[in-house]
């Protein structure tokens, strides 16, 4: 319908420990990450991500509570609004209003004149702190309708993906001795992602690579077994089955 989609979500907590994966180092000569640390606090991250263009917005913070979230969240938001059109023409909508009901939101707001145009569409969890009245009634005023992802079904947020990238690259074979240093990573591993930002969506090149690789199988009765066939030879094997019941009835 036109309208921006963005998500947020947090991260964490990334203790001061020595993280696994790759790194550089001369040849023959592996990196050495120390047997004994000192557990020196926590660092968790704070991600608004928009899927359409890439952008991500982040901040390190050592605690994800309302007192933190809600005024960041709410700063980001404005940021976002005051880049977009005040009355954006939704696709399929005569009405700006219209789209309250469209997206089933209008059970959020009561019938009223004043109801203020959609504008954005925000995923995240159905967390506690997410469904705080304070906080769902200042975005319903400013336009933005929060969506929650069920319940196990976090993976529906696309911040989760983003979010694993930037912690693997800004701790992937670190040991941060403080949750500054941490901070400081991801946040800086975030500004460069910026730079050139890659946009996500829904299924992409895993998906077609799926779909290619079942039409090249055939499913054998609902056991799940299956062979790989090409496309002439498995409408050959289908007449012939087909050929074959016919008879037998």
């Amino acid at each position: 319908m036109g309208l921006p989609v963005w998500v947020e979500d947090e991260a964490g907590p990334y203790q001061t420990i020595p993280y696994s994966g790759e790194s550089w180092q001369p040849a023959g000569q592996p990196v050495h990450q120390p047997h004994e640390y000192i557990r020196n606090g926590t660092a968790k991250m704070l991600t608004f991500f928009h899927p359409g263009s890439g952008e991500v917005r982040v901040k390190g913070v050592t605690q994800t509570t309302n007192a933190v979230l809600h005024p960041w969240l709410k700063e980001q938001i404005l940021a976002v609004l005051a880049s977009l059109p005040d009355h954006p023409n939704e696709k399929g909508a005569a009405d700006p209003h219209d789209a309250w009901q469209t997206w089933q939101g209008a059970k959020y707001l009561p019938m009223s004149e004043h109801r203020p145009p959609l504008r954005m569409i925000l995923v995240w969890d159905n967390l506690q702190g997410h469904c705080t009245p304070e906080l769902v009634i200042w975005l319903l005023a400013h336009g933005v309708l929060p969506l929650y992802t069920p319940l196990g079904g976090s993976w529906l947020n696309m911040a989760e993906s983003i979010q694993r990238i930037l912690v693997r690259r800004a701790l992937s074979g670190q040991h941060p001795q403080t949750p500054d240093q941490i901070i400081g990573w991801l946040e800086g591993v975030a500004r460069v992602w910026n730079e050139d930002p890659t946009p996500f969506k829904w299924g992409g090149a895993r998906a077609v690579r799926r779909e290619r690789s079942r039409n090249r199988r055939l499913a054998l009765g609902g056991s799940g077994a299956c062979v790989d066939l090409s496309s002439r030879l498995r409408s050959t094997l289908l007449t012939k089955w087909h050929s074959a019941s016919q008879l037998t009835h």
